[in-house]
């Protein structure tokens, strides 16, 4: 497949080639991604040592906040590292790594807000049921369908661009690789595998964004039959969710749902969905979550008591 390929590495533009403004991306991207992971980090902690967490919205928030990590960890380092560097190459190897990876993290976190979704239907619209279908077993079954699928999208993506012949320029105007600015560097009609991309990436993230909005309206207009004080925690985790979901597929549908063209805000926006929205996800579950606030203060107070006392 790679026999016509005579491109061993690319030259990622990044977001600029202005040295003073290098250094700027340098320190407000390391901060947003140590931020990402302490955000993160505080949760997962929290959601696995304290017993309170023990419905499947939180579970399936642990891994939310899992892919979240592991999504910016697949981008941040390397965006931040290059911002010292002069030349910012990266081999052919490593750019399908990055490829399959951003991919895989990013459709994993797809499903996992489609099955948080599904779980406040069962707890708002059927609660006399809840326990009975989201069992522990069937949570466990549908995660691992989740990491399946974004095991096969990601495949995909990677055959997508073994497939492609690279011949000559082999510069990427852009700090990431992925299917969209390498499309640019082939020596052959992208048509088809366009085709292909925004039938794979683009169907995925609109029928599940509007899979996920067909629900919330489902999910708000069952409020009406709750008592004052039940509409307004389904309504605080419910706009939670509808807040995450808007600010990650929004950008995502912009990027993956049109022909191969690139605008000059396409950075932005990707910078948008990969950097930002781990950083926010976290925030707002927790800002706007009382239960998480209140157990991440007792847990880490618990922890700062127990160390003084050694």
């Amino acid at each position: 497949m790679l026999l016509n390929n005579n491109v061993t590495e690319f030259i990622l533009l990044g977001l600029t080639q202005d040295p003073g403004k290098k250094k700027t991306v340098f320190f407000f991207f390391l901060l947003f991604y140590l931020g990402t992971l302490l955000a993160n980090f505080l949760i997962i902690v929290t959601i696995k040592t304290s017993r309170a967490f023990g419905s499947p919205m939180y579970f399936f928030l642990f891994y939310l906040s899992l892919s979240d990590t592991c999504f910016s960890t697949s981008i941040a380092p390397r965006m931040i590292v290059d911002a010292f560097l002069k030349n910012n190459t990266i081999s052919f190897s490593e750019c399908m790594i990055q490829v399959f990876s951003f991919h895989f993290f990013g459709c994993f976190e797809i499903f996992i807000l489609i099955l948080m979704a599904v779980d406040r239907y069962v707890a708002i619209c059927k609660p006399l049921h809840y326990m009975t279908i989201m069992r522990w077993r069937v949570c466990s079954v549908l995660v691992a369908i989740a990491w399946v699928g974004a095991c096969v999208h990601s495949l995909v993506q990677i055959f997508l661009a073994l497939s492609l012949p690279f011949c000559g320029p082999n510069v990427i105007d852009h700090y990431l690789c992925y299917l969209q600015p390498l499309l640019k560097l082939t020596c052959k009609d992208t048509y088809v595998t366009n085709l292909l991309l925004v039938s794979n990436s683009g169907v995925i993230c609109t029928v599940s964004f509007l899979m996920l909005l067909f629900s919330y309206v489902i999910i708000l207009h069952s409020l009406r039959n709750h008592s004052a004080e039940g509409r307004k925690k389904a309504l605080s985790t419910c706009i939670s969710h509808i807040i995450v979901v808007v600010l990650f597929f929004g950008p995502c549908i912009f990027i993956y749902t049109r022909p191969a063209t690139t605008f000059s805000t396409d950075k932005m926006i990707t910078v948008f969905y990969t950097i930002g929205t781990p950083l926010l996800n976290p925030l707002i579950y927790t800002l706007r979550n009382a239960e998480v606030k209140n157990s991440m203060r007792k847990l880490w107070s618990k922890k700062l008591i127990s160390d003084d006392q050694r």
